[in-house]
């Protein structure tokens, strides 16, 4: 049997297509997308900003990221593209216009707790574990 048929004939697929649920909201491409825009260490910083602090204004962070504003705008921008961020706008009481703030998506909080931070628990407990 060539090998190609032996993982035909497993349970498992060679097709990554098969892992989305049968009515899936987002397409492998969407999912890919997302990876991409994580993949970046300012959009990767910005998320992790967001996830950990909560709603922040573009000023907010600029000045804890230390980013200028429309290089933060470009990135932000990806985020909100692909959608692991979002960006919600209401009025103010004390302000004549409307104040915009990001957020980070459920989408954007599962990506970084199911993805990247997840590696860096996983190496610090293989360091743990096996440097003592």
């Amino acid at each position: 049997m060539s090998t190609k048929e032996q993982r035909t004939t497993d349970d498992e697929s060679i097709d990554p297509e098969e892992l989305l649920p049968e009515h899936s909201v987002l397409k492998l491409q969407e999912y890919l997308a997302m990876q991409d825009a994580i993949g970046n260490e300012t959009r990767f910083r910005i998320l992790y900003a967001l996830k950990q602090q909560g709603e922040m204004s573009a000023n907010q962070l600029k000045e804890s990221l230390g980013m200028r504003p429309n290089n933060l705008h470009y990135h932000l921008d990806k985020l909100c593209d692909v959608g692991l961020v979002q960006n919600r706008k209401q009025n103010t009481p004390d302000s004549d216009g409307l104040f915009s703030y990001y957020v980070a998506s459920g989408m954007g909080k599962a990506i970084l707790e199911h993805g990247v931070e997840e590696l860096m628990r996983r190496e610090r407990e293989f360091k743990d574990r096996y440097s003592s």
